[in-house]
């Protein structure tokens, strides 16, 4: 059986791209709700009834575990998804906890940037409340990236003044670290490192989820001995156009040459 992941568009691809890397023998179905994006701006309803039907639909494709590789989507459904499946389920959500220890001895501040709805969930806000205890972390929306991403515009002509736009009022020398709490954000680390200080670090849930997700197959003995391949979906639609498929395959290519920077960076 294959390892379901799901999102609201191409972000999710992000989170699978590490899982590609600690779990390169297995076999995954990726899903796209194209049709219903953006998540971020709409009710918590809608999108919680977006996610269950996205997730039946997956289920009846036979998958053995899940991921919600989409912050949105976990801070609104994650707990519920538990409830009615018995197979593990994975969600993502912004890497705080990480951010705030790592920033509380150098006396900086931790920057979130999330979605409007995520940031609106009282999932987040009870995570920052437990974490947070000398009042350090701030957050904005940043919901255009996640447009960006889905138009596959990734220029930093484009991207940087939209960023310099949003975040004009804040003093970004003050941050020592920025967490991306979307899955759409990672495609446009270069453009955001171009904002801020050299030594601020820029982290997501995405490594540490795959490693989670590793973690549970082995306790479980359920690790396969497939071939990487991966069947995608939009909408419950399955991708079979060349075009679409060969952009999929590009984005992972550019995600590998991201990641492949940022250590050559360290």
């Amino acid at each position: 059986m294959r390892i379901g992941f799901f999102d609201s568009g191409i972000g999710g691809m992000t989170v699978l791209h590490q899982a590609l890397k600690y779990l390169p023998n297995e076999d995954y179905i990726f899903y796209a709700d194209t049709l219903n994006i953006p998540y971020g701006e709409k009710s918590k309803e809608e999108v919680r009834d977006y996610i269950f039907q996205a997730v039946d639909f997956m289920v009846n494709q036979g998958i053995k575990a899940l991921v919600i590789a989409c912050n949105t989507a976990t801070s609104i459904a994650v707990d519920d998804l538990r409830q009615k499946y018995n197979f593990p389920i994975l969600g993502i959500e912004p890497a705080v906890k990480p951010a705030v220890q790592s920033c509380e001895g150098k006396r900086k501040k931790v920057l979130v940037f999330a979605t409007n709805l995520t940031l609106r969930e009282e999932k987040f806000h009870n995570l920052v409340k437990s974490i947070d205890h000398h009042d350090i972390v701030e957050s904005v929306a940043l919901p255009g990236l996640v447009q960006f991403a889905e138009n596959l515009e990734f220029r930093e002509e484009k991207v940087v003044p939209y960023l310099k736009e949003t975040l004009g009022s804040f003093d970004l020398q003050q941050y020592g670290t920025v967490v991306l709490g979307c899955t759409h954000f990672p495609y446009f680390e270069n453009s955001i490192k171009e904002l801020f200080p050299e030594e601020v670090d820029i982290i997501s849930g995405s490594i540490g989820t795959a490693k989670n997700l590793k973690r549970i197959l082995e306790a479980r003995n359920q690790m396969n001995d497939g071939t990487g391949e991966i069947i995608y979906y939009k909408s419950g639609y399955k991708v079979e156009d060349k075009e679409t498929l060969s952009s999929y395959k590009n984005l992972l290519v550019m995600l590998d040459e991201l990641q492949l920077c940022h250590l050559n960076l360290k």
